[in-house]
């Protein structure tokens, strides 16, 4: 099947899409967990990503949509868990992030350990990388006080796994802009509102990722106006991969 949406059907078919039934599963196509795990690499504050330890005003939960993942980086080096060891995503967790009282975030804030294999291996099919995992630990889980790796993980992975999704292969096939895009999810999540998140695409207009804005308890929340994304009329466009 082409990758490439068919922009024939309007307005008519995302009112169908939104009505179709969602998919239990529908973070993960199919994954099978490795019986080892990589080694991971120390993940460091830098010049460009200095240590920032400031207080926490909010959350951000990202969400990644793996086909264009794996088209855009599938033979990068440690990728190929996610984009060609026979397993299929659809929308994957990039990560909790904390965000600050203004435009700033804390990250980095504190020394990382490496995260535990067994830790790894049992978020390998939300988040299918496992320097991805140390990274996400470093950066943003070592300024949550209180955390630990299996903590920081089976926090954002219970955020995540409640999320439904709605027919993404039908949305595809429709004339979408980011605020449907948006409207659709909303619709598939109780509570969760279409300025509550931020949609993300590549330069060239395809969908990447969704960031869901949070508040310290970690309810759906407005997005800030800074926080940046996609703009709710532009136009948007969902790669499908094989499927």
């Amino acid at each position: 099947m082409s990758g490439l949406r068919r922009g024939l059907a309007g307005t008519s078919l995302v009112a169908a899409a939104l009505a179709l039934p969602v998919a239990a599963q529908a973070q993960t196509y199919q994954c099978s967990a490795p019986s080892s795990v990589e080694r991971v690499r120390p993940d460091l504050p830098s010049d460009s990503q200095p240590k920032r330890d400031i207080p926490i005003g909010s959350y951000t939960l990202a969400i990644t949509w793996a086909p264009q993942y794996c088209r855009d980086n599938g033979s990068r080096t440690g990728s190929t868990f996610q984009c060609a060891a026979g397993n299929r995503f659809g929308f994957t967790l990039h990560g909790l992030w904390p965000d600050g009282i203004g435009k700033d975030w804390p990250q980095y804030c504190h020394d990382a350990e490496f995260v535990p294999p067994p830790v790894i291996k049992a978020h390998l099919c939300t988040t299918p990388s496992a320097q991805l995992l140390q990274h996400e630990w470093a950066k943003h889980g070592t300024c949550m006080p209180g955390y630990r790796p299996a903590k920081y993980f089976a926090q954002s992975a219970a955020l995540y796994g409640k999320l439904k999704f709605p027919n993404m292969d039908s949305l595809s096939r429709t004339s979408l802009t980011a605020g449907r895009f948006a409207a659709a999810m909303a619709s598939a999540n109780p509570g969760l509102k279409a300025d509550m998140m931020r949609v993300t695409a590549t330069k060239q207009g395809w969908l990447n990722e969704v960031w869901i804005c949070l508040d310290r308890r970690f309810r759906y929340r407005r997005c800030p106006v800074h926080q940046g994304g996609l703009a709710v009329g532009a136009p948007l466009e969902i790669w499908r991969g094989s499927r």
